[in-house]
């Protein structure tokens, strides 16, 4: 039976991020066991990122990527986070308000991943948290990213993997294929298509080498992958040359 292909259209992934965006925050803590903090924590770790030089988080969603950076690098440290759902940076900009301390120098852009409006050259680091599989074109995505990073800069992907471990493989896919679109509806209430969306995307989107390999074609170097909670997600930096 062939698999159906996700639809990752604008205008579709937009107004589904648009619906859940009130929830977004606690289902994902909830359907992630709160690891997904975890995650976003080690990946800063790894980055070693530099105050003073400006970072840009892509596909930012609800800003917790671009939060962590901004405390992490202080108010020195131009911080920008962009998403093309305004509902989403809608609740970014609360958080901020109520977690980033007067001062800070972060700010929240509505735009598409697609077509960044920045200079080429420009961030340290450009990075995207559980957001690239939105994207619909995948490689035009990371050729923006690129593009507009430094040279030397880096480009880092946070996504969800596929463990390939015997008896984990199972768990995993059961729990995405079956228990996540029903507790996310349960929890969300609304159009069950966001949380059927979610593993159809996972389940289609490259992971392993075969990322590793577009953000290569994309113009990056070195690009190094490191596992998290085996290899439930993948952390994919590389260096723009």
């Amino acid at each position: 039976m062939m698999t159906q292909v996700v639809d990752k259209s604008g205008d579709r992934v937009r107004a589904m991020f648009a619906q859940i965006a009130p929830r977004y925050d606690r289902l994902n803590h909830i359907l992630s066991l709160n690891i997904d903090k975890r995650w976003r924590g080690k990946t800063l770790r790894l980055l070693r990122l530099t105050p003073g030089s400006p970072v840009l988080d892509v596909c930012t969603g609800t800003g917790d990527l671009a939060l962590a950076i901004s405390k992490e690098l202080g108010p020195e440290t131009e911080v920008v986070g962009t998403d093309f759902c305004s509902e989403m940076l809608d609740i970014a900009k609360v958080k901020q308000a109520k977690t980033v301390p007067e001062g800070s120098n972060l700010r929240f852009i509505e735009a598409d991943t697609q077509s960044l409006p920045f200079e080429e050259d420009t961030f340290q680091c450009v990075t995207v948290a559980f957001g690239l599989r939105n994207v619909s074109d995948t490689m035009r995505g990371l050729r923006e990213m690129v593009r507009v990073t430094k040279r030397g800069g880096k480009v880092a992907v946070l996504e969800f993997s596929k463990p390939t471990a015997p008896g984990l493989k199972q768990i995993y896919n059961t729990y995405f294929l079956k228990v996540l679109p029903r507790v996310g509806q349960a929890l969300a209430s609304n159009d069950k298509s966001a949380y059927e969306y979610l593993p159809q995307s996972v389940q289609q989107f490259p992971c392993g080498e075969a990322l590793a390999n577009l953000m290569r074609e994309a113009g990056l170097v070195d690009v190094r992958l490191t596992p998290m909670t085996l290899g439930v997600v993948t952390l994919y930096v590389g260096t723009k040359g």
